[in-house]
């Protein structure tokens, strides 16, 4: 793997295995192998975009068929009419490991409240 190229890349390309969800022209969804929930997908926009707010400002477009996956992922997954949550880690103190833009997508059972401080 070169420097620059992510381990997403890699697993969009085929090099590594990964369990497929869906594919598209722009997008790429696939299990995340340490879930956080019953079902846990990652959507990956096929360019790489170091984050979220790099993605919003270089491609608008893009972003919006990002969260179009994750709503397609989410019927696939049987979960659109239970719920679900979309969440994109931005950088290192929010949780970002792998640098490049990645939305989970999480359900299939009570996720509970989000960002609760216990004080």
């Amino acid at each position: 793997m070169s420097e620059d190229e992510t381990l997403f890349e890699r697993i969009i390309a085929g090099e590594i295995p990964a369990d497929v969800v869906y594919e598209d022209e722009t997008t790429f969804a696939f299990r995340d192998i340490r879930p956080q929930a019953r079902v846990h997908v990652l959507v990956v926009p096929k360019k790489r975009y170091r984050n979220l707010g790099e993605l919003a400002a270089g491609d608008p477009s893009l972003l919006s068929e990002v969260v179009a996956t994750a709503r397609k992922v989410a019927e696939l997954e049987g979960i659109l009419d239970s719920g679900y949550r979309v969440v994109f880690n931005t950088d290192g103190d929010a949780g970002q490991t792998v640098f490049h833009v990645h939305a989970h997508v999480l359900g299939g059972e009570p996720l509970g409240f989000f960002g609760a401080h216990a004080g």
